[in-house]
């Protein structure tokens, strides 16, 4: 099926795919100034800085501090140290006010400090797959071990049919990895989203896309899925982000008459408006939204969320399952974090499990901690991680830097809150 873009969303879609290439010749031509490190360098003296960079303004920030929390808690829980090493978390705003969200330009200059800074033994980030495309490059020169909670996209570690022309080998000039993640791909979220909307009656979709690396992605996931599957797709666009109107993007697909629609998005790009246009105009269909929404300020009308009224229309995928799916750690988990920072939100979870694993590979790369602390040690006890048992329950990390874990969950919106309906496994 054709891919029918608007004219703004091509527009949309091109200022980012430039400003992301523009990100990317910057670092490289950075490369070669004052980053001679080796990817096996020795990090001298005793302290060792982890940095994480997510977006601390705009809509998304709500997920980007819960990260920072989650990170925050895990490094406490560890009294800060590594054996003999203290660890030092760093952690960088990649959002811009004139963006509203995270933006190239701005995870280009994240990055650049991580390479910069001698003391650097991991990186954790991005919250975005955008993101994670701009820093992975020059981090992998410098051969820093980089861990993301939440970037899904599958191009970024697979060459699958759903990846991008060039991707993954563009990211790792190296031609080594250094980058992992602990949230489940794309493609597990898409065949997540295939069946439930089967599940609800779904006999034709039309997907709706914010032209992102992490929307389009998870939507040419989902084409892909619902092929497989036998779901009809009756039509695929991106659409404008943060447009003044959406009545008219609405007024279009309801003619195609669509049992259900899927926004694959994130909340700064105008799906708020979205949503609750395209319910104005189609009064019965069913609207799905990806992982990107399973934030309170899409869903509570209290922060700017959807109206109250489309609660019950509305079915959200995210990689959080339900507290009682998780082991006994992650509930601990949850105690120790609503009493040090309050409600929980989706991502909390990830930050904590990210910054746990890297410092589980540090402790391994380093031998508790009595070794020299070598970025490439890290590297290779980060990509050796195999059944570890952990608050998201027991996975290890394949060649690719992708976990085992193959579940996803499925939300309800109850009273403007997040509400755990059932766990899918892709």
């Amino acid at each position: 099926m054709k891919r029918a873009t608007s004219p703004k969303g091509v527009v949309v879609w091109a200022r980012l795919t430039m400003a992301i290439l523009a990100a990317l010749i910057v670092l490289a031509a950075l490369a070669g100034c004052g980053t001679k490190d080796t990817a096996g360098a020795q990090i001298r003296g005793r302290t060792l800085t982890i940095y994480t960079s997510v977006p601390l303004r705009g809509l998304s920030r709500v997920s980007g501090m819960a990260v920072v929390s989650g990170a925050q808690l895990a490094l406490a829980q560890a009294h800060g140290r590594v054996g003999k090493y203290r660890i030092a978390l760093k952690v960088l705003d990649d959002a811009t006010v004139q963006r509203g969200g995270w933006d190239p330009g701005q995870t280009t200059i994240n990055a650049r400090v991580a390479v910069l800074d001698p003391t650097t033994i991991a990186y954790l980030g991005e919250l975005n797959s955008g993101a994670s495309a701009v820093s992975i490059p020059p981090l992998n020169r410098a051969g820093i071990p980089q861990v993301s909670p939440t970037s899904t996209a599958v191009g970024l570690t697979a060459a699958s049919p759903s990846a991008f022309p060039g991707e993954p080998q563009k990211y790792y000039p190296s031609g080594v990895r250094t980058f992992a993640r602990v949230v489940p791909n794309d493609t597990v979220q898409a065949i997540a989203q295939v069946r439930i909307q089967q599940g609800m009656g779904c006999r034709s979709t039309y997907v709706l896309d914010d032209g992102e690396v992490d929307g389009a992605d998870a939507a040419r996931s989902f084409e892909l899925a619902a092929e497989t599957a036998h779901l009809r797709l009756v039509g695929n666009q991106a659409f404008p982000r943060n447009a003044t109107s959406y009545a008219a993007l609405a007024s279009g697909v309801a003619q195609l008459q669509p049992d259900c629609v899927l926004i694959s998005a994130d909340t700064e790009s105008g799906a708020v408006a979205l949503t609750t246009q395209l319910a104005e105009a189609m009064p019965d269909v069913k609207i799905f939204g990806s992982a990107g929404l399973a934030e309170s300020t899409f869903t509570d009308p209290a922060q700017g969320g959807i109206p109250e009224s489309i609660d019950s229309r509305v079915v959200l995928t995210a990689p959080t399952l339900g507290p009682s799916l998780y082991p006994a750690s992650a509930r601990a988990f949850t105690v120790a974090y609503q009493r040090r920072y309050g409600a929980v939100e989706p991502d909390s979870i990830f930050g904590y499990e990210a910054m746990s694993l890297l410092l589980s590979a540090i402790d391994r790369g380093t031998d508790r901690g009595t070794k020299p602390a070598l970025r490439s040690a890290v590297r290779t006890a980060l990509f050796a991680t195999r059944d570890r048992r952990s608050v998201l329950g027991t996975y290890s990390l394949d060649g690719n830097g992708d976990t085992t874990l193959r579940r996803y969950g499925v939300y309800a919106i109850a009273a403007g809150q997040l509400t755990f309906w059932q766990a899918i496994t892709a």
